[in-house]
């Protein structure tokens, strides 16, 4: 297969990453993608079923070993959004029925404000 194809199918699987919620798959997937792409580029990745065999595994190694990775690491960042949860904020701007305001806490972060 050509270069280009494994390059158009990284960049789309990429894209579906970043507009689809959370679970941190297709990322690897555009990956495996990009590099089976890189290799045949570089003409040394064989005929077509040898870079689907490829495909395949580095996704299994990156899906297995960097996702859990990352995950770890990400999930430790969000430790102080939990702390958030049932505390007090103050409003800093007069806060309309479903608007937006700001409060005295972490920046660029969307509170969900529930009346009392």
């Amino acid at each position: 297969m050509a270069w280009w194809f494994w390059t158009l199918v990284g960049v789309a699987l990429l894209v579906v990453e970043l507009v689809t919620p959370g679970g941190l798959f297709a990322l690897f997937f555009g990956a495996a993608a990009l590099a089976v792409g890189a290799l045949v580029a570089l003409g040394i990745a064989g005929p077509a079923w040898l870079q689907w065999l490829l495909f395949a595994a580095l996704s299994l190694v990156l899906v297995t070993v960097v996702r859990r990775r990352m995950r770890g690491a990400l999930a430790s960042r969000q430790g102080p959004v939990d702390a958030l949860v049932g505390e007090t904020a103050v409003l800093l701007d007069d806060l309309p029925p479903q608007g937006v305001a700001r409060v005295e806490r972490v920046e660029g972060l969307t509170l969900w404000i529930r009346p009392e």
